[in-house]
């Protein structure tokens, strides 16, 4: 990779998280295994993705900008942990094969749309104005090194790698 454009590939890493998470929904009443297929797919990935902002993009915005304990990144950490709790509710429900998961699933979308826009108006373009070229392509090659959470277990299963 020449270039390393934040507002492109984590925009492009929401659109398919969105993707899966919409098949999840779209084939739990048709289809639950394909269903929990696109769900393992969509809670490794957003906690990868998560992982790869809290530990490579907001500490290099903070050490830009000196807003560590306030500012955007603060606040996008209280919505990070509003997501993970969304999104293992809705795991919960996906384990015991629940299908009534839509006050869960709204829960989630409700956090994940104001905090997906201001990532991509605020946060990434931000990051792409403040941090060179070089610095952008050493923080994808860490980023490289974060896997999903295999530690973790998704519907009796370890999650896959996307």
């Amino acid at each position: 990779m020449k270039d390393f454009n934040v507002q492109d590939y984590f925009s492009h890493d929401h659109d398919e998280l969105d993707g899966f998470f919409r098949d999840f929904q779209s084939l739990k009443m048709t289809d639950f295994q394909a269903a929990q297929e696109s769900f393992k797919k969509f809670r490794s990935g957003l906690q990868r993705h998560i992982a790869w902002e809290e530990q490579i993009l907001f500490p290099l915005f903070e050490d830009l900008t000196g807003m560590k304990d306030m500012g955007p990144t603060a606040v996008m950490r209280e919505e990070h942990r509003q997501i993970e709790a969304a999104l293992e509710a809705i795991h919960a429900k996906v384990e015991h094969r629940d299908l009534d998961s839509a006050p869960q699933e709204a829960a989630l979308m409700e956090v994940l749309k104001f905090h997906n826009d201001k990532e991509e108006t605020i946060l990434y373009p931000a990051i792409d104005h403040m941090v060179g070229e070089k610095d952008r392509l050493a923080a994808y090659e860490r980023m490289k090194h974060i896997p999903s959470d295999a530690s973790k277990t998704c519907c009796g299963h370890t999650p896959p790698n996307r």
